[in-house]
């Protein structure tokens, strides 16, 4: 598929990234360093937080290749030099910049689970169910469930994301939920096997999906510590809330903070935008067995 780009136009801003139309297929996609909870855009922001999501997006997205296609044209070649030429920005956006097809959404999220913890863990205890699928009684704060299993949840704009049942997903999407479901939990396996063998449990995780030419693709990020729940395996333990290397740190903190989840959140310390931080260029590094950029530049 080629690509000429003629015109850069900003088109969305997400709470994460900047989308820019390329021409009427393509678009470029510009992971930023804002972090957001519970819907919420956080005033600070996390330093390399977005090199990180958009490298290990391309890391996972080629471990894919055999499962699924995607919606990714191209990371790292004169086509993203072109383009951050185009918008006026410094070279170093290339880390953080993917140019992709575009794709028509489906309207829910792809939602893996293999670990009782967050939303799943509040709706379990309450009704021994996460999105109608009924549990076995008894089970403890991040227990390992009998078999990894799909739990899509609404996208909402305006408010929270809303746990739904298969059939609610089918409304939503018709009979291509089935194939989403398929797709969803073998890329959570091979996932989930691959991060095994580095000490880390996977213990939820997201994928979105749109269509492209017919045909159904992988698209957005793809297991980054936004999207997933990463516990190192030697800190779990049954019936508490493992440390993690994500955005729960974060979540964690707002909440001891006594914050009620509307607007305005509360302002991050230093010391804990600096940990987290850490964290996110940790899950990169164990999970990819690379080292971490030696420029180490910061967003500005």
């Amino acid at each position: 598929m080629s690509l000429q780009i003629k015109k850069v136009e900003h088109i969305a801003s997400g709470k994460v990234r900047e989308i820019y139309a390329l021409d009427d297929k393509h678009l470029a996609i510009i992971t930023t360093d804002r972090i957001s909870a519970y819907d919420v855009v956080l005033h600070e922001q996390i330093p390399d937080k977005g090199r990180v999501l958009n490298q290990l997006s391309l890391f996972w997205t080629e471990m894919f290749s055999s499962i699924t296609s995607t919606h990714l044209m191209t990371a790292t070649n004169q086509k993203i030099t072109t383009l951050l030429a185009e918008l006026g920005k410094p070279s170093w956006l290339q880390d953080r910049t993917m140019i992709v097809r575009r794709a028509e959404m489906f309207p829910i999220e792809c939602i893996v689970r293999s670990y009782l913890a967050g939303s799943a863990w509040r709706e379990y205890a309450a009704n021994g169910q996460i999105a109608g699928l009924k549990l076995p009684k008894g089970l403890q704060l991040a227990e390992k469930l009998p078999h990894p299993i799909f739990t899509p949840s609404t996208k909402s704009k305006d408010g929270h994301d809303q746990n739904i049942t298969f059939e609610e997903a089918r409304r939503l999407v018709g009979d291509a939920i089935d194939e989403l479901a398929r797709i969803s939990l073998e890329l959570y396996i091979q996932a989930a096997s691959y991060a095994e063998a580095r000490g880390v449990i996977i213990a939820d995780t997201k994928f979105e999906f749109g269509i492209v030419d017919g045909q159904i693709v992988l698209a957005d990020e793809v297991l980054t510590p936004d999207s997933s729940r990463f516990w190192y395996e030697k800190d779990w333990l049954l019936g508490t809330n493992p440390p993690s290397l994500d955005k729960q740190f974060v979540r964690d903190w707002l909440d001891a903070s006594g914050w009620n989840h509307t607007p305005p959140p509360p302002k991050l310390p230093n010391e804990i935008i600096q940990a987290t931080r850490m964290r996110y260029i940790e899950a990169y590094k164990v999970l990819t067995g690379k080292p971490w950029f030696k420029d180490d530049i910061k967003e500005s």
